[in-house]
């Protein structure tokens, strides 16, 4: 099996379909035996991926991408990688984020584990979102605040600094592991995993039950790069990785 960096998205993406979810951990154990390395991105934060590691079988990864890309773990008991950390300061003031967001009451603050120094998340439901979005966004940027706004799911904002996203940090583990973009694959299913799609030439498997934001942006930026799953879940990638023969 050649060695290749593995990168997934968890909810609905890799978890979803116990079944195909056993027979892609087996893959997955061959591949670290051949020097693969295995990178799971998520939008939980550390405890909230704790919490899906307890209830669902999931294989231990090399490293975890947490809360959208704004830290990533070496180790899961560990703190946050402090170069990556480093990188996200540029442009980003937490407290006028939240000066700002304070004008709008339809903004639903997400529980405090999904909070974080490089994080701010609200739910926000789509009929709202398409009026209060492009206004949330000129205010940020009239306050000089370099920050990008992620909406996915029809529900979930999280606004972060502008380089912080999963593939910034894609990239930022890729190049910190050695891997080139040809040995690299990433997996997902909605708004904020188009970051891993986009990141650059990488392989990428949009799984068969993806959100239509995800699917939109596919449309509209086609590749040979990027592969639509029939499957769901576990089942479309383990479709994918035989479309690109990795099995």
């Amino acid at each position: 099996m050649t060695q290749i960096l593995f990168v997934t998205d968890l909810d609905h993406t890799l978890v979803g379909d116990d079944f195909a979810h056993e027979e892609l951990n087996e893959w997955l154990l061959k591949a670290r035996e051949t020097g693969s390395k295995i990178v799971y991105s998520t939008g939980r934060s550390l405890i909230r991926y704790r919490e899906l590691a307890a209830e669902a079988p999931l294989f231990e990864p090399d490293l975890l991408i947490a809360s959208v890309g704004t830290a990533i773990y070496s180790r899961l008991e560990g703190e946050p990688d402090a170069g990556w950390q480093e990188k996200l300061k540029t442009g980003w003031n937490r407290d006028r984020v939240m000066a700002v967001t304070a004008h709008f009451s339809d903004l639903v603050p997400q529980a405090d584990s999904e909070q974080s120094a490089f994080k701010v998340s609200f739910f926000l439901t789509e009929e709202v979102a398409i009026w209060l979005l492009p206004q949330l966004e000129t205010l940020l940027k009239q306050q000089g605040l370099d920050v990008q706004l992620l909406y996915s799911s029809g529900r979930d904002l999280d606004i972060l600094p502008r380089h912080a996203n999963k593939g910034s940090a894609l990239t930022f583990v890729r190049q910190t592991l050695g891997f080139e973009p040809n040995q690299t694959i990433v997996c997902g299913d909605s708004g904020n995993d188009i970051a891993l799609f986009a990141a650059g030439s990488e392989l990428g498997i949009i799984v068969g039950n993806a959100q239509p934001e995800l699917l939109s942006w596919h449309r509209d930026h086609p590749t040979p790069n990027h592969y639509l799953a029939k499957s769901h879940c576990a089942a479309g990638i383990l479709e994918g990785l035989q479309y690109f023969g990795f099995r």
